[in-house]
């Protein structure tokens, strides 16, 4: 039996927290699982197949009350949320991360009635097989794979219990890219602030980060639509092998890209997109005519890369019915 002094305490206590929770909200709030590493292997015979992710799962529960009062009887354990993603790998598989994110979401929402909001987000690490030989046909190793960090996928899966279906944007970043011609940026505002030349003929590099969101997640090849994705990227930046494609700015090369994604993948509502310029400056020769006889050779230059700082352009493209829509919201 609670003793008079501590009953007291605890009464006084009580009384503190409501006087504090009228005058304050929590706005946000949720926690969860960063970083859970996960591998499946699928060993079919001699062939074997892999996916590696990372994964990380957010929770956000009916009750405030783990934060108002201490009372942890809802907390669904964030071990427990790892062990989950390992559970549910090893019972399900792991296909796509858009998939297994909307897998996540299913499991929570269905398994424990007080979580209101469960957030995926998910990293997937790019292997690929070996491959032996030349030509087009190369042979596959059957076990074999190699870390091929062109890009990194990832996805963020997101469903509220109210809702019917989840909130699906997937995305990639870390997409370097250069081209050493058919990029140019001259025009631009001549003022007092200006010192930059024009520029006919420059080396274009950037670093590509985008993401889209879908507008269904029914019969939807996740795959099949990344790799598009990809595709439409690296199309609009290098156009064909032999000729390329002039790129009159960073801007319109983004805007060219986001645009085919829209015509092509009728699934996806938005993408968004950004390209950082990566610089490569000319080094200036002139100086050391004793040492260099025509400073201005053009067929073999030296470039300085420069980093930082690093000029950054960036654009969403919406279907115009999808954003009248979200206007009117």
């Amino acid at each position: 039996m609670m003793s008079r002094k501590l009953l007291d305490e605890s009464n006084a206590y009580q009384q503190q927290l409501e006087g504090e929770n009228a005058q304050f909200q929590i706005s946000n709030y949720g926690y969860g699982k960063d970083s859970v590493k996960v591998m499946h292997v699928v060993r079919n015979g001699q062939v074997h197949s892999i996916k590696e992710f990372e994964v990380g799962t957010k929770l956000k529960l009916r009750s405030q009350k783990d934060y108002l009062e201490g009372d942890n009887s809802d907390i669904v354990a964030t071990d427990s949320q790892k062990n989950t993603v390992y559970l549910l790998a090893r019972k399900y598989g792991l296909q796509s991360p858009e998939e297994f994110g909307m897998l996540l979401c299913h499991h929570f929402l269905d398994k424990y009635s007080h979580v209101e909001e469960v957030s995926i987000h998910i990293e997937e690490y790019p292997w690929s097989r070996i491959g032996f030989g030349t030509g087009p046909y190369k042979d596959l190793h059957n076990h074999a794979f190699v870390f091929t960090p062109t890009a990194l996928r990832y996805t963020d899966v997101t469903q509220k219990r109210s809702e019917t279906k989840p909130t699906i944007i997937s995305g990639l970043m870390n997409l370097r890219v250069l081209k050493t011609t058919q990029s140019a940026f001259v025009n631009f505002v001549d003022d007092e602030y200006r010192s930059l030349p024009d520029q006919h003929d420059r080396i274009f590099s950037t670093v590509v980060r985008s993401s889209w969101q879908y507008s269904t997640v029914t019969g939807v090849d996740f795959d099949f639509c990344w790799n598009k994705v990809m595709q439409c990227i690296l199309n609009n930046f290098a156009g064909d092998a032999e000729k390329g494609i002039f790129s009159p700015s960073v801007q319109h090369t983004l805007y060219l890209a986001e645009k085919q994604v829209l015509e092509s993948l009728p699934e996806i509502s938005s993408i968004d997109m950004s390209m950082p310029n990566k610089h490569y400056f000319t080094f200036d020769f002139s100086k050391f005519p004793k040492v260099i006889k025509d400073p201005q050779l053009k067929e073999e230059t030296v470039y300085v890369p420069v980093d930082k700082p690093a000029g950054i352009i960036y654009a969403q493209l919406d279907r115009k019915s999808d954003h009248a829509v979200k206007s009117k919201l």
